[in-house]
């Protein structure tokens, strides 16, 4: 008797989160996101721009002190996004890869660099800019 409790309680259960997974929407990259990090003790933030152009995606990414630069390999899976975008510091070019994943209007992940043969990573959190309404 209690075997059969516990598995009808397991079923149950199953249940209740396959339908709340049902209900939660399907996480979505497209949108500008306010990025926020810290290398070395210092805040640092940027800005995403993604886009859907058909099946895939493409997008932007900005630093306060750099123009825009075209994001490359990007792909998005389940909630993953992932891309790299070149990031120039005085005069150095560096890729840096990111790997963040979509929460709603919440991003979060992180990101690596090779700096001089030795891969940094830092963490990354976001957040999605609301659309502005006229």
């Amino acid at each position: 008797m209690k075997t059969m409790l516990a598995a009808a309680l397991a079923v149950g259960l199953c249940g209740i989160t396959a339908a709340q997974e049902k209900d939660k929407p399907k996480a979505d990259p497209v949108g500008t996101w306010k990025l926020e990090y810290d290398i070395g003790g210092q805040k640092r933030d940027a800005t995403l721009k993604v886009k859907k152009d058909g099946e895939k995606f493409a997008g932007t990414m900005t630093w306060p002190d750099q123009k825009e630069a075209k994001l490359a390999d990007v792909k998005f899976k389940d909630t993953e996004l992932t891309f790299t975008a070149e990031r120039e510091i005085m005069d150095n070019k560096l890729m840096i890869e990111y790997k963040l994943k979509v929460d709603g209007d919440k991003l979060t992940g992180k990101a690596a660099v090779d700096v001089g043969g030795e891969k940094r990573e830092f963490d990354i959190e976001g957040k999605r800019e609301k659309e502005k309404k006229d």
